[in-house]
């Protein structure tokens, strides 16, 4: 497999592309933190915070690349000492289980931890000559959150960015785009939704034609299981000590583009914790493989992502976009949220259901049948990512609205809600994978990667081992000592 479709480079590449990065990057007064630091806020220099000061969140100003951390505050400008989460309570959860949610609202620029997945895929390649920003346009494949992450991380860079994503995503993801893109042609827009990845790995393709494009495909881009694993492994670890630790029995992710979950790698080696991912039942892609369309936005599937660890999942879980698209009415109307309230629960948690977008209620509604599944009890913890929040989804209500409560979300509407989408959380469309379900999941990226995407088989094929995964982290720490170099070269400091 080559290092340009991993993204794993551990050696220059081309001297004359670093040296332009080196000027470019010192010209602009950028300095790139380790993934040491984003792992561990406390490790950054003394002077970031004072540098920070005066610097939205949301700025396009490099010294934003700071920020891409699990640490943020409340407001998005100072840190916390624990990543902020949420505990779903038993009178919500119908379970004794403790589920923890991490909020990726809290991340910079696009209030979504697809920034780190980015970032942790366009720094290796900075530091190492494999992009030069004075020549290169980075094209960032999404379905979404990780192509803004991509033109945000592009842009405060120094460098040109473009996002390649389904026409059907979000409003909320195209109006930023067209403010944070050079101009509309950095922005194409393929077929489909969120089924139709393979769309947007054919405009991938085509664009590749141009050697001044360099794709940064999450699902193949191993540094974004790479970042995820030792970055957002550790913040939810913290998380799990900080909510009084306990028997850490799972950890739920949707797969989307197999980055996220690669966090549950870090926590089985540390705390035997099982790994359940996560899809939606209307494509059951793993648990079925299935296929179709859903509104679940952020899970792009119908293929298995190439940096996907599947030989160490345990558990395939499916939940139906109904029951997304309801909970986020039930969620964010003032009919569902009185109707909450009047169920018991505490008025300011219910406020806090705010923080949860699409993908994040999947998480949280997989969580909650594990718990049943594996029949978890008090004692027992599971840990799950709340990718993003409503605020990105705010023009979704009016068409759910519209197509499913064409009378109003009113209190009989949510009383409906939560007694199907809640109470009535089963065990159905679950499955314990085993040997047989694991290679069977696995199997089924040779069609993407080895028929379609010209992948080797030899290197598709190694990556059953979990060897395989174990010998990438070496990269980090490489990784993290040419960005000290590269900082030292372009002299920028934030001390």
């Amino acid at each position: 497999m080559t290092s340009s479709i991993m993204g794993l480079f551990d050696d220059v590449v081309d001297d004359q592309a670093l040296n332009n990065t080196v000027d470019r990057f010192r010209e602009r007064e950028i300095a790139l933190p380790t993934f040491a630091q984003l792992a561990d806020p406390s490790t950054m220099p003394a002077g970031v915070m004072d540098a920070l000061a005066g610097v939205g969140p949301d700025d396009p100003d490099p010294r934003n690349l700071w920020r891409v951390n699990w640490y943020n505050d409340a407001s998005r400008t100072g840190r916390t000492d624990v990543p902020a989460y949420l505990e779903i309570p038993s009178e919500l959860s119908g379970v004794d289980a403790k589920i923890l949610l991490a909020l990726g609202n809290k991340f910079p620029m696009i209030r979504a931890h697809k920034v780190l997945a980015a970032y942790a895929c366009l720094a290796p390649r900075i530091v190492t000559g494999a992009f030069d920003p004075t020549t290169h346009r980075a094209v960032w494949p999404s379905t979404g959150n990780y192509a803004r992450g991509g033109v945000a991380i592009s842009r405060i860079m120094g460098c040109r960015g473009m996002a390649v994503l389904p026409e059907g995503m979000s409003q909320e993801r195209f109006d930023w785009l067209n403010e944070w893109t050079s101009g509309p042609e950095d922005i194409i827009r393929t077929t489909g939704t969120e089924s139709n990845v393979k769309e947007i790995y054919d405009a991938c393709n085509e664009l590749a034609k141009d050697s001044t494009n360099v794709i940064l495909n999450q699902f193949s881009e191993f540094a974004n299981h790479l970042g995820h694993y030792f970055v957002t492994g550790r913040a939810l670890e913290h998380i799990y000590e900080a909510a009084g630790g306990g028997n850490l029995v799972s950890f739920v992710s949707a797969s989307g583009s197999g980055g996220t979950i690669a966090a549950g790698d870090y926590l089985k080696e540390r705390h035997g914790s099982r790994i359940v991912a996560v899809e939606a039942l209307e494509c059951p892609t793993m648990l079925y493989n299935g296929y179709g369309e859903h509104n679940i936005q952020g899970i792009g599937d119908k293929h298995i992502p190439l940096i996907q660890n599947v030989m160490n999942t345990d558990d395939v879980v499916a939940i139906s976009d109904q029951a997304t698209d309801t909970l986020l009415l039930l969620f964010n109307t003032e009919a569902g949220k009185q109707y909450l309230v009047s169920q018991g629960l505490d008025a300011t948690f219910v406020d806090q259901l705010q923080h949860l977008g699409f993908s994040s209620i999947a998480n949280m509604l997989a969580a909650i049948k594990v718990a049943k599944l594996h029949n978890y009890g008090a004692g027992d913890v599971i840990v799950t990512v709340a990718t993003d929040g409503f605020e990105l989804y705010r023009s979704e209500v009016d068409k759910i609205t519209s197509r499913d409560h064409p009378g109003g979300f009113d209190d009989m509407a949510a009383a409906a809600a939560y007694a199907r989408f809640i109470e009535g959380v089963d065990t159905d469309h679950t499955v314990d994978l085993g040997a047989i379900g694991r290679n069977r999941i696995f199997n089924l990226g040779y069609y993407t990667w080895v028929e379609q995407q010209g992948v080797d088989f030899d290197s598709f094929e190694a990556r059953r081992s979990q060897s395989f995964w174990t010998d990438l982290h070496g990269h980090v720490t490489r990784w993290d000592d040419q960005i000290a170099e590269f900082n030292h070269r372009t002299g920028v400091s934030v001390d």
